[in-house]
């Protein structure tokens, strides 16, 4: 499943809430939560999701970040969409089929 990894700001950083364990079936869509609890004085600028792969190696499957917007690499095209509008502390997206 993809991994979510937050580019906190500020010298402490918050939380990052993710499930354990999220349950998809084949051909429907399921929504992959993560938030971030930020510390005071802390914003997120940038969202990215990454999927584990064979000996640990990471590939990324698409990124928001608050000044350029939302890159999503092939073959994820057309299948992710972020859940929340607005704030990144709500970094969840939901991938489709």
């Amino acid at each position: 499943a993809p991994v979510p990894a937050w580019v906190p700001t500020g010298c402490r950083s918050g939380v990052v809430e993710v499930e354990r364990s999220v349950t998809a079936v084949l051909g429907q869509d399921v929504v992959l939560p993560c938030r971030y609890r930020a510390q005071e004085q802390e914003q997120v600028v940038q969202v990215t999701w990454l999927k584990r792969g064979p000996a640990g190696r990471s590939a990324e499957v698409a990124v928001l970040n608050q000044q350029h917007g939302e890159h999503v690499q092939e073959p994820y095209v057309g299948r992710v969409l972020w859940r929340a509008d607005g704030a990144l502390e709500d970094g969840a997206i939901i991938l489709k089929n």
